[in-house]
């Protein structure tokens, strides 16, 4: 099943939520943080992590790009590939947020408050 264009599915909600509160990050440091939150229940495995950094990134929700080399030889470790959430994933973000809200609900069974209609 195909899923309806321009949504999110929760893990790319959680990516840019995680994205928005990090600034720019790469992705050990993106699962760490959702892993801190309620929604690591959803980060099934790094595998699926990083696809969907390059699906959100192709799709023009994250932008990225290499780290410098000579700063991560410094580190003693391999280059890391930087993310940053756009416009267009915190616009994305919030249409999710607005959709996925539960309703208020005045009383009970739609009633206004006092139960009377």
């Amino acid at each position: 099943m195909r899923r309806k264009a321009n949504t999110l599915l929760p893990l790319e909600a959680s990516i840019l939520a995680a994205g928005l509160r990090l600034g720019e990050f790469h992705g050990y440091s993106l699962a760490r943080a959702i892993q801190a939150e309620d929604a690591a229940r959803r980060l099934t495995a790094h595998g699926t992590l990083y696809k969907a950094l390059g699906r959100m990134a192709a799709s023009g929700l994250l932008a990225s790009r290499w780290e410098d080399a000579d700063h991560a030889a410094a580190a003693g470790r391999p280059r890391r590939r930087l993310y940053e959430v756009t416009g267009a994933g915190a616009r994305a973000l919030a249409v999710w947020s607005a959709a996925t809200a539960a309703p208020a609900t005045p009383g009970y069974g739609g009633l206004p408050a006092g139960g009377t209609a």
